[in-house]
């Protein structure tokens, strides 16, 4: 992050979540002051206000797609950056007070997203369970914790907290379910290049132009830059006004990836820079995976190309 090392934290609420968990596997976090916030809006106020450095927020779940409300909080308001994205599997577990068995449960609290993801389970080990909707993982630790529910569905950090004995783990029916969250400060220079970035934009389409998302789709694919996500949302004007929300790899100092943005700026209404930060590794056999760069599209190429241009305008033909 750009300047001091943030040590004010805050993310999305109550304490006992997957969020909190997320935060926690940033190192300057984990050493730094944490403070939930009761939504997404108000974690990034506090971040645009100056009271906390950094907000941890869900972008998006592998399972339900993307977090609708983030979106409209990134786009709107003063402009703020993502700096980290932080991928944490989804890894729900059945926990209640000790001396509690399977048995004794006639009652489970959950959020409606955890028990929905949880239904096979459910279904086939608590078929005349009660399942109850609380407001997020941690209430429903804490709902188990006070006796009010036999058990909860919540995230590993919320048994811990809670002090809860886990009865089942890993009882989502996606067992390789992931979310993946945002870390977002203030604008200032992004994180320097790794070589395997993403960038994210907010962009509005030019409504009276022909081809509009065509003409920002070859922007990006004229010069090899891969898309890896887009998402639609309404911008609240009128129907048919969207906002497009784009995931790119590259980084904004990569010169193909520049050239695309000065592209986009031409052709668009408007477009919001959201961040260049290191994409999030996953570690398989074969080792990490990055997508190679196509030929002719390296920063060397583009440098040798200006070049060569550069020598034609001085009439130099060698």
């Amino acid at each position: 992050m750009p300047g001091t090392p943030p040590t004010r934290f805050v993310y999305l609420g109550p304490e006992g979540t997957f969020a909190e968990q997320a935060l926690r596997t940033v190192p300057a976090a984990e050493r730094g002051d944490r403070t939930p916030a009761r939504s997404v809006g108000e974690a990034l106020d506090a971040v645009r206000a100056g009271e906390a450095d950094a907000a941890l927020v869900p972008l998006e779940n592998s399972i339900g797609g993307a977090v609708g409300v983030t979106l409209d909080e990134l786009v709107e308001g003063d402009p703020l950056v993502i700096t980290r994205e932080v991928v944490l599997p989804v890894e729900f577990v059945l926990a209640a007070r000790t001396g509690t068995t399977l048995s004794d449960v006639r009652s489970v609290a959950a959020h409606p997203q955890a028990s929905t993801q949880c239904r096979g389970w459910l279904r086939e080990h608590l078929p005349d369970a009660t399942v109850v909707d609380v407001l997020s993982n941690g209430a429903a630790a804490a709902g188990a914790a006070s006796g009010e529910y036999d058990a909860a569905i919540c995230a590993p950090i919320g048994a811990t907290r809670h002090r809860l004995a886990v009865l089942a783990d890993k009882i989502a029916d996606h067992p390789d379910a992931v979310t993946r969250f945002a870390l977002v400060s203030r604008p200032g220079p992004p994180p320097p290049p790794t070589g395997d970035d993403l960038t994210s934009l907010a962009v509005c389409l030019a409504h009276d132009r022909v081809g509009a998302l065509l003409a920002v789709l070859m922007e990006l694919a004229v010069r090899g830059v891969n898309m890896t996500r887009i998402e639609s949302r309404p911008t609240g004007e009128a129907l048919g006004r969207y906002v497009f929300f784009l995931d790119c790899a590259g980084h904004v100092a990569d010169v193909r990836l520049g050239e695309a943005l000065q592209g986009l700026r031409r052709v668009c209404a408007d477009v919001r820079f959201l961040g260049s930060y290191p994409r999030h590794r996953w570690s398989t056999a074969a080792g990490d995976q990055q997508t190679p760069v196509p030929a002719g599209l390296t920063d060397a190429d583009y440098a040798d190309a200006a070049a060569w241009v550069s020598r034609l305008r001085a009439g130099e033909l060698s």
